[in-house]
């Protein structure tokens, strides 16, 4: 809805992939949230003039090349990147055309993905410088900020109780159009947290050790031979460091060890477009680690993974 200067956006999304991407809102509570599970994005807008745009609520996330529609994403599955960067913000952001070809947003925001309130007294700064042309665009992306809150001694703390440090990530984004018919895309990551702090039972004390994380590096190339079919494969190459993300790829060692490990994914699909609307997109994906992380079909430990899925995306 746009009424001159001001607009407002109410973006509602049904299924595994809404559930999904609202996961770090406080009303989420394990599947009985009701419309906070389908709320993708709310929010409103105002054009301050040609150049400055305010927008305040909820709204996704502006780091990564892929988003969490389908209707907008050339692949069915997502990237490692995508699945485990941020997915919406709850803020302020202003958005700057500094010319024809260069923006710059900047942005306030609660802790990444919790979208309803603010539980933890903290907030996160958000950045983006793009550049953009009829052939493609580029943008490269920063966050940071405290993303769960900090440990106050007022009697209710329990011992050996801890908290995550600051997080800080940085995303580049960028894809071109090659020719009529072929376009490629690139997104890279790195994304680290300090080590926080810990209620000793007596105070509260900084955590030794290095931040942990995950860095990620992604290639799209697609070709539209017609106005109906397209193809096109991404491979990414993605890694967790100091017991990042414990439980999404194989590590070399414990999480509290300072485990390591990483993944390996092709991913080739295809867009079948049928009348306006419809899209079916197959796609066949390959993901290999180095350790034994997934489990075949006999249930016993296996380093990679096939699979193979018929995706049907209507869009209006």
């Amino acid at each position: 809805m746009k009424v001159k200067k001001v607009g407002a956006v109410a973006d509602l999304v049904f299924g595994p992939r809404g559930e999904d991407a609202v996961f770090g809102s406080p009303l989420y509570a394990g599947g009985m949230a009701g419309s906070s599970q389908i709320l993708n994005q709310l929010y409103v807008y105002w054009n301050v003039s040609d150049k400055v745009t305010l927008t305040m609520g909820n709204f996704n996330t502006f780091l990564g090349y892929e988003v969490i529609s389908p209707t907008a994403n050339f692949n069915y599955s997502t990237s490692y990147m995508f699945s485990y960067g941020p997915f919406s913000h709850t803020g302020l952001k202003a958005n700057f055309q500094l010319s024809d070809k260069f923006s710059f947003l900047a942005a306030v925001m609660n802790p990444t993905d919790m979208t309803e309130f603010n539980l933890n007294g903290t907030y996160t700064l958000g950045a983006q410088l793009g550049y953009s042309t009829d052939a493609g665009s580029t943008y490269l992306n920063f966050v940071y900020g405290d993303q769960d809150g900090t440990l106050e001694n007022d009697g209710t703390l329990i011992t050996d109780q801890s908290s995550l440090g600051k997080t800080f990530q940085v995303d580049l984004t960028t894809g071109f159009d090659l020719s009529d018919i072929f376009y490629a895309g690139i997104n890279t990551t790195y994304n680290t947290t300090s080590s926080g702090e810990v209620f000793t039972g007596s105070d509260v004390q900084d955590l030794a050790g290095e931040g942990a994380g995950f860095y990620g590096f992604a290639g799209y190339l697609q070709a539209r031979p017609s106005e109906t079919f397209g193809i096109g494969i991404r491979g990414e190459y993605f890694s967790v460091f100091n017991g990042g993300l414990d439980g999404v790829v194989g590590l070399d060692r414990p999480a509290d060890e300072g485990g390591e490990g990483s993944v390996f994914a092709a991913t080739l699909s295809g867009n079948i477009k049928v009348g306006g609307n419809l899209t079916l997109i197959p796609e066949l994906r390959v993901d290999s680690m180095k350790e034994e992380f997934f489990v075949n079909r006999d249930l016993n430990g296996s380093k990679g993974l096939a699979s193979f899925l018929l995706a049907a995306v209507f869009a209006f």
